[in-house]
């Protein structure tokens, strides 16, 4: 965990590289395990404390995962979801000691974990630079298993697919329906083949639909459709590369 007094601010950082903390995922709550590496872990003096006392103490908690070595990846403000409690793990040298386990959820209600403040740098980002964000927030890292699976969708394509789009539904052709709150076209990204069904977070199977479309194609689950839109994510990826190589050139 790491405090800044000056911005008002908690990051804390759940790492899967680790064997040492055990933190978990449960129906959309991470049981984040305190600081302290040997003996019991306390409150009083660090910032378990900080993190104990977050609903009243003004400090906002910003969450990192590590799913893979130094790769790092945000998550999004979070906040405590029910009461801290204490539980028993081994520490560095292998002793059970007790330990402080912070429930904390996403401050979001539509499962989205990104931030407004990251939008709104997306939208700033050069194609080049969105291909190059969304190949280190590991587009294709496979889903993480608790009690429920948590699926991780890359912000880089999202912003990607829609700039393809050019504001227009990629499969009825309509102008988006209004402007979201950064003034962009609002279009909802559409996984053809869904990732619980095994599908990747990749250009090449996914889309920029309007949400009518959006829920039509879910409720009806038509064969038809989704043939169709796998067509379009097939030509999504040469979209991309002409979008490329058209920043490449007004470059020079």
């Amino acid at each position: 965990m790491r405090r800044s007094k000056r911005t008002g601010t908690l990051v804390i950082i759940s790492d899967d590289t680790k064997g040492l903390y055990r933190d978990v995922w449960k129906n959309g709550v991470l049981h984040y395990t305190g600081m302290g590496k040997l003996g019991d872990q306390i409150l009083e003096g660090n910032q378990n404390g900080t993190l104990y006392y977050s609903d009243t103490n003004g400090v906002e908690i910003h969450l990192f995962e590590v799913m893979k070595r130094s790769i790092y990846t945000y998550r999004g403000v979070v906040k405590l979801a029910d009461k801290p409690y204490q539980s028993t793990q081994p520490d560095d040298n292998g002793n059970m000691r007790n330990v402080w386990v912070f429930p904390v959820k996403p401050i979001v209600e539509d499962g989205a974990i990104v931030t407004k403040q990251l939008e709104r740098e997306i939208i700033k980002l050069s194609n080049e630079e969105l291909v190059k964000r969304s190949k280190m927030s590991q587009a294709d890292r496979k889903p993480q298993k608790t009690e429920t699976i948590v699926y991780y969708r890359d912000p880089y394509l999202k912003e990607m697919v829609k700039r393809i789009a050019e504001g227009q539904c990629q499969y009825c052709g309509a102008e988006a329906p209004f402007k979201d709150k950064n003034n962009e076209p609002y279009l909802e990204e559409h996984h053809v083949k869904r990732l619980a069904d095994g599908g990747s977070d990749t250009i090449d199977n996914v889309v920029a639909i309007c949400p009518n479309c959006h829920r039509k194609i879910h409720v009806l689950n038509n064969n038809t459709d989704t043939i169709l839109l796998e067509g379009i994510a097939a030509q999504n990826v040469n979209r991309l590369k002409r979008l490329l190589a058209y920043e490449q050139k007004t470059l020079k």
